[in-house]
């Protein structure tokens, strides 16, 4: 355990930004989950709806840091080739 103030204080602020980041990256999945289910399902009009709240949140995580650009981009990508491939 750390003695030094400043790095008792380290401790406390890596624990909340790693609170934060898996909380974001948790509702990223469960959005990708929701467009896989609805494609799955053969719902396109779901899926499209889906997509978009899929899209938005992905972004917000690659503007926060959570995500790497190219791995959001690479995830949006997957989703829109999914959607848009249905018949």
């Amino acid at each position: 355990m750390a003695n030094i103030k400043s790095a008792k204080k380290r401790i406390l602020v890596t624990e909340t930004k790693a609170a934060r980041n898996k909380a974001i990256r948790s509702k990223v999945k469960t959005m990708m989950k929701k467009v896989d289910a609805a494609v799955a399902a053969g719902d396109k009009a779901a899926a499209q709806v889906c997509l978009t709240a899929a899209i938005s949140e992905i972004e917000k995580a690659a503007s926060k840091g959570v995500y790497h650009a190219n791995n959001a981009s690479r995830k949006v990508s997957k989703l829109s080739k999914a959607v848009n491939s249905m018949a």
